[in-house]
């Protein structure tokens, strides 16, 4: 076990180069296993949630290696056996789930664990099954794993029940090789929505409605190869150096913003009077979606008068929430977060107390954050979800004097190279191996 030892209270300056998207990665990376043969996936983060996503892979039979730095051959063309599948890397990440509909078409019937990840509350997968039920996939919940039966998929009308990320991604994993066609409606656009349906356009998958709530999908035999598909950068993590960077009071660069999913966070942030410039509009690599720098400068911050809260895209991204905690606690005045979606992500926030923040839980999902406060250096152990877990790293950059954080794989999780990256626009953080 390492921890990290924190020399907190610098102010940072230079540039940071956004990392690719994790949740786009590892469903795209369970998308591979729809199609038979070798794809290449590129600017693929090297994170911990991708290391155990590739590690269920493997173990049923998909053939998996690095051939550089962030680019990925997955080739999985051979059988698969699902009997053989690693549990511990299955309860370990909730993406394992993403499997139900990327082997609809490919597997009869199979076990698979129960999925892990954050530990947010109760987490119903009720809406992936009365999604994929509409298209001939059968779920039974049993004590440690689900047992999943595959009929020939046929396209058809869907609700969804719930209009998630995960949800709506799965449905389409199955929807694209179900026979006719396929209408899904109240589907998230958020943009691990849009990065696989067009990385499943390049497959071959017909998908129309890409960025709104309506998706028009004709199914089709099968899927093709796809030769060095760029993963998109990732505005949650984009949107934590913005975090950092405020609530350090630096002047830093952030590069490679999408800038469509943070719009409604740097206007929220304008409003409460803090000071940016949008920099070098461009097209991401894979000629998706928009990019731009973002330089942060030190701004007196005002609360929010009103609440904020996240949900679906549009909206304020449900990850990005909670980000918006360092920086309330160093604005003038008080805040409501409400954080509605996940039954207790609002209790973790209140380990930033031992830090110094003036934080008030008034129930599972909403608390007050008042400021500005001074934070101190203390030692946290890391909670088990990983913004909540961030947001401890934030604060402890911020907080004069020597800090401990332990238990931080849950950061790790989502975050490539967060501590390097920090160290080179100026943080002193070191890991200590035990």
């Amino acid at each position: 076990m390492s921890y990290l030892v924190i020399n907190g209270g610098k102010k940072l300056n230079g540039t940071i180069e956004n990392q690719s998207a994790k949740n786009s990665a590892v469903a795209i990376l369970c998308a591979c296993v729809a199609i038979k043969g070798k794809t290449i996936l590129v600017d693929m983060p090297e994170i911990e949630e991708v290391k155990r996503i590739i590690e269920l892979l493997q173990s049923i039979g998909v053939k998996i290696q690095w051939l550089d730095k962030g680019i990925l051959e997955v080739n999985a063309s051979g059988d698969l056996n699902m009997d053989k599948i690693d549990s511990n890397a299955s309860e370990k990440t909730r993406a394992s789930i993403f499997l139900w509909g990327a082997l609809a078409a490919r597997v009869k019937s199979y076990k698979i664990p129960r999925s892990g990840g954050c530990h947010l509350g109760e987490r119903t997968v009720r809406p992936h099954w009365y999604a994929l039920e509409k298209l001939g996939v059968r779920i039974e919940s049993k004590d440690c794993f689900y047992f999943i039966k595959n009929s020939p998929l046929k396209g058809a009308k869907i609700v969804m029940y719930e209009s998630g990320d995960t949800t709506t991604e799965n449905t389409v994993m199955a929807a694209v090789l179900s026979q006719g066609k396929t209408i899904i409606k109240m589907a998230s656009a958020n943009y691990m929505v849009q990065d696989l349906c067009y990385f499943l356009n390049k497959a071959g998958a017909k998908i129309k409605g890409i960025g709104t709530t309506t998706l028009e999908i004709v199914g089709v035999n099968k899927l093709k190869p796809v030769k060095n598909y760029s993963i998109m950068p990732d505005p949650i993590v984009a949107m934590t150096y913005l975090a950092v960077g405020i609530t350090t009071g630096s002047n830093i660069t952030i590069k490679s913003c999408p800038l469509e999913f943070l719009e409604l966070e740097l206007c929220k942030l304008e409003i409460m009077g803090q000071k940016y410039k949008i920099k070098n509009e461009r097209k991401s690599k894979n000629g998706k979606f928009v990019l731009v720098d973002i330089e942060i400068f030190p701004s007196t911050l005002l609360a929010l008068q009103d609440k904020i809260y996240g949900r679906p895209f549009p909206g304020l991204n449900i990850d990005n929430l909670p980000l918006f905690i360092p920086i309330l606690t160093q604005s003038q005045g008080r805040t409501l977060v409400h954080d509605w979606a996940y039954e207790n992500r609002a209790v973790h926030a209140l380990e930033l107390q031992k830090l110094g923040a003036s934080i008030t839980l008034l129930d599972a999902h909403r608390l007050w954050v008042e400021g500005p406060t001074k934070f101190v250096a203390n030692e946290v152990i890391c909670p088990p979800a990983l913004r909540p877990a961030v947001n401890i790293l934030i604060c402890m950059l911020a907080a004069t004097g020597k800090s401990i954080l332990r238990n931080t794989y849950a950061i790790e999780r989502g975050y490539e190279n967060l501590y390097e990256t920090l160290n080179s626009v100026g943080a002193d953080i070191k890991i200590i191996n035990e």
